[in-house]
């Protein structure tokens, strides 16, 4: 899981990270920004994996060299296939 959180005194937000580094990123916006006053606002939680992943990247790469790869060989009269 990751989590964001948000200032409760002004428009600040963590990029989403962990638990402990969100909050400590907070903490620390609140001893810059606001001093004196106690880290509130809220967090938001994404329950997908965390930098999750290219999507169908991957796959796309894989089929695209899969029709190189057959193109190649269909040029070839000297190869089977």
């Amino acid at each position: 899981m990751a989590y964001r959180y948000w200032c409760g005194e002004c428009g600040f937000k963590t990029p989403w990270l962990s638990q402990a580094q969100g909050e400590q990123q907070q903490i620390e916006h609140y001893a810059r920004r606001h001093p004196g006053i106690p880290p509130g606002g809220h967090v938001e939680v994404n329950r997908r994996k965390p930098n999750g992943g290219h999507g169908c990247l991957p796959l796309a790469v894989i089929a695209v060299l899969l029709l190189i790869l057959a193109a190649a060989r269909h040029r070839r009269p000297g190869l089977p296939g």
